[in-house]
């Protein structure tokens, strides 16, 4: 069995694959400094609770877009499951061309996405990910990755809505009834709901209008099905995306070895 790993700003993903399909999917707060112990007591107890073992994990892979967490999911993977795993780079076998000024510094979640969407949509494609950044990514015909355009998230912009406005309260995001609110919350809710959408609709005709030509629009993340109901602009909607993206990404690469010296592990860059 495959372990996926999904490190994001707001969330950890754990994941397991086997060829039957995902066999389990677990997600915790992320914390940079959350130890390899801490993670093994939380993940191992859900993996025993959804009737896996965990001496079943022959392989595991992780994408992260917070390298200072890499450490101790590294040690997780390497002290409690017994395997080295694959980190998601630009540097390794994507199938694809990364067609940008600087590939290094493309989050690794970009490309995953990448990656997925062309293989169960084609191209040329679109990939919209809410995520804590809300992402645009840009998929040639041929599964090439040409860049995009990264735009805050909307959590982010609600949690600044109410920082900076002294009587604006925190809210939750919902689809409004109206786009005219009546009073402060749906008045927010509107302005965040309706105005991303606007800010999802401009952004699609002006890539498309540079790309030069029709292209299908995916849209991933947690919040996807909740914009997907206010444009007909998105074709495709799938939450897990980027789990797919890492699954397709360890099948293409070979595993790497467990680093050892005198006995014992040690920690690679």
């Amino acid at each position: 069995m495959l372990l996926v790993v999904d490190a994001g700003n707001t969330n950890v993903v754990f994941a397991v694959h086997d060829p039957s399909g995902w066999r389990g999917t677990w997600r915790i707060r992320t914390d940079a400094q959350r130890t390899s112990d801490e993670y093994a007591v939380w993940l191992t107890t859900l993996i025993a609770h959804s009737g896996l073992k965990r001496e079943d994990i022959s392989a595991a892979v992780i994408g992260t877009v917070v390298p200072a967490g890499l450490y101790h999911l590294r040690r997780l993977c390497r002290e409690w499951f017994n395997v080295e795993p694959l980190v998601a780079r630009s540097n390794l076998d994507w199938g694809f061309e990364i067609k940008v000024d600087n590939p290094a510094e493309v989050g690794a979640d970009r490309l995953l996405n990448a990656l997925a969407g062309h293989q169960q949509f084609g191209g040329p494609l679109i990939v919209v990910d809410f995520g804590t950044a809300t992402t645009f990514d840009v998929v040639d015909a041929t599964g090439a990755y040409l860049g995009g355009v990264i735009c805050p998230g909307v959590n982010l912009s609600l949690e600044a809505l109410h920082q900076a406005a002294a009587r604006l309260p925190r809210i939750g995001m919902g689809r409004p009834q109206s786009v005219i609110g009546r009073s402060t919350v749906p008045a927010m809710q509107s302005g965040v709901y309706w105005g991303y959408i606007g800010l999802i609709e401009g952004l699609l005709v002006r890539i498309k209008g540079e790309f030069g030509g029709p292209m299908k629009v995916v849209a991933t993340g947690g919040l996807a099905p909740l914009f997907s109901e206010g444009t007909t602009m998105i074709q495709h909607i799938l939450p897990d995306l980027t789990l797919d993206g890492l699954r397709m990404l360890a099948e293409r690469n070979p595993v790497p070895p467990m680093p050892r010296e005198r006995g014992r592990m040690i920690e690679t860059d």
